[in-house]
């Protein structure tokens, strides 16, 4: 009887083992599964990232005092596959589709449709003044916009925050700007510390 016990204790101990065995097994399964899901998801956001977002380093002082050279800014590439740029935005764009095209930084000023006249050190649209408000310098060259420059469809005229130290839709090498050459919106300072967070402005 004690013999027969003993192996009834044997099988049930080695069924116990294999039970815990398997819900080990289990539990290992679940924990990777779960890793997976989680790697899935985050190289899906990097992704997503990527194509939406680019990082962006002010090469040049068009846009100071608003960006300052060397500052670095999250440019949302995505936002005017959806929506058309508004008057007041930063944005980078380039002077043409090709790869190695040079990227700039703007404020968009004038839409298409519009006229844009720079007249006196001010900027007239559709010949009534545009007051920006933001303490900007009085314009001494109107360039191009001395005559008013008329903006066809898909068309902006663009002009940098530091008015006289700007290349810009002025000037015939730059002129109005294309919307299918426009790569985005600044969107995020991500340098330096002080100015890190969404782009006032």
């Amino acid at each position: 009887m004690n013999i027969r016990k003993w192996k009834e204790n044997s099988a049930l101990q080695e069924t116990k083992d294999k039970l815990e065995t398997k819900l080990e097994d289990r539990k290992v399964r679940g924990i990777l599964n779960w890793v997976f899901q989680i790697a899935v998801v985050l190289i899906f956001g990097v992704l997503v990232g990527i194509a939406m977002f680019q990082s962006v380093t002010m090469q040049e002082s068009a846009m100071e005092p608003t960006l300052q050279v060397g500052e670095r800014f999250f440019v949302n590439r995505a936002i005017y596959k959806v929506s058309s740029p508004k008057r007041g935005d930063i944005i980078v764009y380039k002077t043409s589709g090709s790869d190695d095209a040079a990227l700039h930084i703007g404020r968009v000023i004038g839409l298409p449709g519009e006229t844009v006249q720079i007249s006196n050190g001010s900027i007239l649209i559709n010949g009534d003044v545009y007051n920006e408000n933001k303490g900007f310098p009085e314009i001494n060259n109107a360039g191009l916009a001395s005559d008013g420059v008329s903006l066809e469809s898909g068309k902006y005229f663009i002009l940098g925050d530091n008015r006289n130290n700007s290349e810009d839709s002025r000037y015939g090498d730059i002129g109005n700007i294309n919307k299918k050459y426009i790569v985005g919106k600044v969107w995020f300072i991500i340098s330096p510390k002080d100015k890190f967070g969404f782009l006032k402005g």
